[in-house]
């Protein structure tokens, strides 16, 4: 937003330019709370990332990243020598929370073994992915799983930024309220920790994109004509109705058998599911 389309509003509201000033101050410190923010974020990045090294180093339930859903896990930035390592646990598929001087993988090293790689810079601490992103996160995830390919979702410390991403796909595809996706997360990894605007992300999310329940073409109702109750002329049913229930199910889309197809096909693609435990994770 520019001072101009301020100006433009404060004339059209009035001449004593209270609502415009007004708005001029709402920009001007939310530029500055993230100015700030993205100063400090800078500043703290590699401090706090020699401590969580340190203390992944020595304390065995500081994992580096952890197994949230059979094809999904949520973690810690990675460093170049982890991508062979995520590649052996079955991920084919990496979402960046981090802003580039937060990011220590190149895309290229990661297509170069083969996983694809969805980049969203969100701006560390007190500041959440846009609706739009998550749903874009949330469908990479979802594909992937539908074909048993695993997704990691990480920012810096995996806290804040990805657990946002992972409880919005709990919610739309795991029929979860936020709540309780919230809860489960925690159990799995429980230094999580999410802003308040992180989390009202999460709730904004979960009331425009509910999950879906969808009929399916072959099995929603059945056709009877009237050649089919013909003879059928007792006193019981005289009077009553006969009513046909559609009966609803969940159907995988075609779209998503095709492409778990094409990507069995590629050679230089194969990706397995996460198998039996998931060994401790170090970061290197």
């Amino acid at each position: 937003m520019t001072i101009e389309e301020l100006d433009d509003v404060e004339n059209e509201r009035g001449d004593d330019g209270v609502y415009g000033l007004k708005q001029q101050q709402i920009v001007r410190v939310g530029d500055a709370k993230r100015v700030l923010v993205g100063a400090g974020a800078r500043i703290l990045f590699y401090p706090t990332l020699l401590y969580n090294v340190f203390r992944n180093k020595i304390q065995s339930e500081f994992r580096w990243w952890d197994e949230v859903d059979q094809f999904l896990l949520l973690g810690a930035v990675p460093f170049p020598k982890d991508v062979r390592r995520l590649k052996q646990l079955g991920v084919c598929g990496v979402i960046t929370l981090n802003e580039p001087f937060e990011t220590l993988v190149s895309t290229s090293l990661y297509r170069a073994n083969g996983i694809d790689h969805l980049v969203i810079p969100t701006r560390d601490y007190l500041f959440a992915p846009s609706i739009s992103d998550i749903g874009r996160a949330v469908d990479f995830i979802h594909k992937n799983a539908s074909c048993g390919r695993t997704t990691y979702v990480h920012c810096k410390a995996g806290r804040g930024r990805s657990t946002t991403i992972v409880l919005c796909y709990l919610v739309e595809h795991k029929q979860m309220t936020p709540a309780s996706a919230l809860e489960y997360v925690r159990s799995r990894r429980p230094r999580v920790l999410l802003a308040p605007s992180q989390w009202k992300a999460v709730l904004e999310y979960s009331r425009h994109r509910q999950p879906a329940t969808i009929h399916s073409p072959s099995l929603d109702a059945v056709m009877i004509t009237k050649a089919d109750l013909e003879g059928y002329h007792s006193t019981d049913i005289t009077g009553k109705e006969l009513v046909v229930v559609p009966r609803m199910v969940r159907a995988r889309p075609m779209i998503a058998r095709l492409s778990c197809l094409f990507a069995s096909l590629k050679v230089s693609g194969v990706c397995g599911p996460v198998n039996g435990r998931l060994p401790v994770a170090r970061a290197c």
